[in-house]
């Protein structure tokens, strides 16, 4: 995103988009790809509200959060695309407020990796990690990132 510092990301997080809605894909490549033809869309502020159950020491994944929705919902798998989106409006609306802060920095991206898109970038989600005990790798020599050494041990896990 561009221009964090113009926008309203509570305004945006709390803006539903017609959300939670339902679409049925009829493209066999996408069908395949996703393992379904039942696509489901949640609304920014779910995003939020599984963020803030994270507990210190824990993570998540955004794949994790969506396979968490589709299986909530009924659906063959959430849309990846607005699940991104909305992950990064839910840090940056936190990063807004001066209460009720969602700890952000626990969802990561696929395999452990951090996400560059939240506030203040890599060097602050890794600071806010490190301070809950997680140690940060860097893999990569061109194209460096980092990830959550050994994610999967502190993965969290949803309770039925």
């Amino acid at each position: 995103m561009a221009n964090e510092d113009k926008k309203d990301f509570n305004v945006m997080l709390n803006d539903s988009k017609d959300m939670p809605k339902f679409q049925t894909l009829t493209d066999e490549k996408s069908i395949e790809k996703y393992g379904g033809s039942r696509m489901y869309f949640a609304p920014p502020i779910d995003y939020d509200k599984i963020m803030k159950r994270i507990p210190f020491g824990s993570v998540i994944t955004v794949g994790k959060i969506r396979e968490y929705f589709a299986k909530l919902s009924g659906a063959d798998f959430t849309e990846p695309i607005t699940a991104g989106i909305f992950v990064s409006i839910a840090a940056w609306a936190s990063y807004q407020r001066s209460e009720d802060k969602t700890p952000y920095w626990r969802t990561l991206k696929a395999n452990g990796e951090l996400n560059e898109k939240y506030p203040g970038g890599i060097e602050a989600q890794k600071e806010m990690l490190e301070a809950e005990g997680h140690t940060i790798i860097q893999r990569g020599r061109k194209n460096i990132r980092y990830y959550v050494k050994d994610y999967e041990k502190v993965l969290f896990e949803w309770k039925p």
